[in-house]
């Protein structure tokens, strides 16, 4: 969802469970949640790029989830989707440094099966390629001086 109050935006994304659901998939919603924050944490004035992908991938992955790679954060500016990119997969230390004032995202993509995810041939749509479930949670932050700023928080139960 993307909201542009006058000529202020903000991008968040979340998955809701439907009725009853299985406990592999409680688990791919709490890992994928809990990855949205670990990688947010990252985010302070001097850290790198990396290390908001680093730490999402590295808890993902220990989970034995898989993070999808097509999709990945950014900057928000006048445009929606500008410099930089934020993967949610890499190294830490590398990479942009993230200064005071910027505005992100962080909005990882997390699957039950094989990380690799394609688009239908309507450009919206986006799938897992193996058909597996995914999931995805996204906020967008400042990064201040004082840590990062959500700027798209839902309330207590965001």
């Amino acid at each position: 969802m993307v909201v542009n109050y006058h000529g202020a935006l903000a991008d968040s994304a979340w998955t809701y469970a439907v009725g009853e659901i299985p406990d592999d998939v409680k688990h791919l919603m709490d890992v994928t949640h809990k990855a949205l924050y670990l990688g947010i944490e990252q985010a302070q004035v001097g850290a790198r790029v990396g290390d908001i992908g680093h730490a999402i991938q590295t808890y993902v992955e220990s989970e034995n989830l898989a993070v999808v790679r097509e999709f990945i954060g950014h900057g928000v500016g006048p445009t929606l989707h500008e410099k930089p990119d934020i993967p949610h997969f890499g190294q830490a230390g590398k990479g942009p440094r993230l200064k005071e004032g910027m505005v992100i995202t962080v909005e990882p993509m997390v699957n039950m099966g094989a990380w690799k995810a394609k688009m239908d041939d309507n450009g919206w749509t986006a799938r897992t390629v193996d058909g597996s479930l995914s999931a995805q949670y996204e906020h967008t932050f400042a990064i201040t001086k004082d840590g990062p700023e959500i700027l798209t928080y839902q309330g207590e139960n965001d």
